[in-house]
């Protein structure tokens, strides 16, 4: 087993899930943390160690990209080696390629421009990566669709307090979360956010009015790394239909 297929990032070893929280100290960063979840060698490590150099690439290449699909950015990022296969810098990346993707499309043009863009972006890492790894199944809430909902939120300046952009946020969010709960599990980061990006475009080209792109048909490059791979049953599986 590679390093980044659902594996620990120290010695490769699967990762085991535990029904209660328990006290486990990072690996890495040695900080001390509740969680569900360490590799069968007891090794744990936290979220923010895990994504920091994914985040990083990921905010570098939604900067740099031109592309107006969402999509398509997101299988550039996926090639990055510290986009792992599952973990919580999906929850940074969907709703920052959904960024990149609205800004290139012009969506930024009556929203500030530029600058806004870049605040949006750097808004998106600090939401999304407070959003816990693990979550599609031990919350009920996948980090795929929270991160199309904080999008939304974004881009539309929603708060609590809010009236349509509130409403759009959450929309947004359990069209994208219904989508992928049909899919059915065991979880998958790829999957999740591609199925969390096409709803998000669709929603935002029938309330917002900006068009984003999507490819004809989605093909997953990443089904061998994925130990819990759905295989046929899954959409953009390899040999599957890849149809949306």
């Amino acid at each position: 087993m590679k390093r980044g297929e659902g594996a620990c990032l120290v010695c490769g070893k699967p990762i085991i899930y535990f029904d209660k929280a328990r006290e486990m100290e990072c690996i890495m960063c040695h900080g001390k943390y509740e969680s569900h979840a360490s590799c069968e060698e007891g090794h744990f490590v936290c979220d923010d160690c895990h994504a920091k150099e994914g985040i990083q690439a990921i905010m570098e290449g939604c900067r740099r990209t031109n592309l107006k699909n969402p999509v398509l950015i997101m299988q550039e990022l996926m090639e990055n080696p510290f986009i792992y296969m599952h973990g919580p810098e999906h929850h940074v990346m969907v709703g920052a390629a959904l960024l990149a993707a609205f800004y290139n499309c012009g969506g930024f043009h009556e929203r500030g421009g530029k600058r806004a863009y870049e605040d949006a972006l750097a808004e998106m890492q600090s939401r999304g990566r407070e959003y816990p790894g693990g979550s599609c199944g031990l919350w009920g809430c996948c980090g795929a669709a929270v991160s199309a909902g904080m999008f939304m939120s974004i881009v539309t300046k929603a708060t609590p307090l809010t009236g349509k952009s509130w409403g759009y946020s959450n929309m947004i969010t359990s069209r994208a979360l219904e989508a992928i709960a049909r899919l059915g599990g065991p979880r998958c980061c790829k999957r999740n956010s591609f199925t969390a990006a096409i709803e998000a475009v669709k929603f935002v080209c029938e309330n917002l009015g900006v068009e984003m792109e999507l490819p004809e048909k989605i093909t997953c490059n990443f089904s061998g790394e994925n130990q819990q791979c759905l295989r046929k049953r899954c959409p953009y599986y390899e040999t599957g239909t890849g149809l949306f």
